[in-house]
């Protein structure tokens, strides 16, 4: 997601986020944000998610 999501919100003309939430200012930790929010025009809320988790399972427990 680092590698093209900057990119590519500078090459449109709308940048639009969907998130899960919307948070205060500062209540992320700068590292985990990957596109900064200048090059953001639109934010979807899209909640509630389903949030499956996949498990893999390579033998029966014992």
């Amino acid at each position: 997601a680092r590698n093209f999501n900057q990119p590519m919100a500078t090459a449109g003309k709308i940048c639009v986020a969907e998130v899960e939430e919307i948070v205060p200012v500062g209540a992320l930790d700068p590292d985990c944000i990957h596109l900064p929010g200048v090059y953001v025009q639109r934010l979807i809320v899209g909640a509630p998610y389903d949030k499956k988790i996949e498990f893999r399972t390579v033998r029966e427990a014992a």
